[in-house]
């Protein structure tokens, strides 16, 4: 039951942000699920209320499910715990702790007071590392989550030669692109990329969200175009462009197309992160070029990859690789992907998985 809840949480993707996604299924005391529900920002009821209220009296001596632990204080809404206790629930199973520190342990407290059995782990490091992976990382790093996302031929390059845009992957993968944007509050490319490629950055998954996919370029020396795709769109989808640059006449022109001229170093990555942070974006989607990619990996500030491969072979000393910057000066240094998964998407390849610091050979 506690895998219905987490599937019933990632029903809320683009629709909870900045808050958690929470499942939660109730079961009677002779074994039958009688209530279901999950969290939407906008729905302001939360999951547990949910189910209790389609279960009713059945929920008595019964057992609630939940993909993360209930709230117990009092925000928009009453506290979680208290619907729980009133309902008569005997035990509650979570697979692990609100990592917000208003709710973390707290919630669990309350309902071992109240004569409620707890049980925490179940799932833990799906729960922690896949559904709530954004929220997680929100908390735990004050900041938001990062995801690089990079599409490349086999031996890595993601064009023919610098400064030529070069489409790599099939239409399979172009749809998962637009799944993987969903699931984000924010893409960010470099001003190469952007100049390059002219994109539109935008969600069209057709599946619903409750804000705007705002979109990021680092641009040091103002390269966007007035005349852009991205500024053409600006005051219909956030768009926010971080430079240290003094060109007073492009950023004046960009602003009149409604884009957001922020002051700040691109190069500055911690920086760039608070700033989106205190607009309460719990993750970005990185789509690249090669000199952000390896700023995001030399810096530490990648907690997940998606690389697309697409079954051709580019060669050439022109050809750009997909991740520059530093990199790695040994083995010891690397990045290690780990938890790897990989899926075939019509003839290309997606490989994700969690980066972390090899610490030895």
């Amino acid at each position: 039951m506690t895998r219905r809840a987490l599937d019933l949480a990632r029903k809320g993707i683009g629709l909870v942000s900045p808050n958690p996604l929470v499942g939660c299924v109730v079961v009677s005391d002779n074994g039958e699920v009688v209530g279901e529900g999950f969290y939407t920002y906008q729905g302001v009821t939360h999951a547990e209320v949910i189910a209790l209220g389609e279960a009713g009296d059945r929920a008595r001596g019964g057992i609630a499910y939940v993909s993360l632990e209930p709230h117990g204080h009092r925000g928009r809404t009453e506290p979680c715990t208290k619907a729980l206790i009133d309902a008569g629930i005997k035990r509650v199973v979570a697979p692990i702790e609100d990592p917000n520190p208003l709710v973390s342990g707290r919630g669990f407290e309350e309902l071992r007071k109240a004569g409620v059995e707890v049980s925490v782990g179940l799932l833990a490091e799906e729960a922690a590392a896949r559904v709530n992976e954004k929220f997680c990382v929100w908390h735990k790093k004050g900041r938001p989550f990062v995801h690089l996302k990079l599409a490349m031929s086999l031996d890595g390059r993601i064009s023919l030669k610098r400064s030529v845009s070069t489409a790599l992957s099939g239409a399979t993968t172009l749809k998962r692109v637009h799944e993987l944007r969903h699931e984000h509050d924010a893409i960010l490319v470099g001003g190469n990329t952007a100049l390059v490629d002219d994109p539109a950055l935008t969600d069209r998954s057709n599946l619903p969200r409750r804000r705007p996919l705002v979109r990021v370029v680092l641009d040091d020396r103002l390269r966007l175009r007035p005349d852009s795709a991205l500024a053409a769109t600006a005051k219909d989808i956030p768009t926010i462009v971080f430079t240290a640059s003094s060109d007073q006449k492009t950023a004046a022109q960009l602003e009149e197309k409604g884009v957001e001229v922020a002051r700040h170093s691109a190069r500055d990555l911690p920086g760039v992160l608070e700033c989106l942070r205190k607009r309460e974006l719990l993750s970005v989607l990185v789509e690249g070029g090669t000199a952000v990619a390896g700023a995001f990996c030399d810096a530490g500030l990648v907690d997940k990859v998606t690389f697309m491969f697409a079954p051709i072979v580019i060669g050439g000393d022109e050809a750009p690789n997909a991740i520059g910057g530093l990199g790695a000066d040994s083995i010891a240094k690397a990045l290690r992907i780990t938890d790897l998964a990989i899926d075939r998407l019509g003839d290309d390849i997606e490989m994700t998985g969690y980066p972390f610091l090899v610490d030895s050979l």
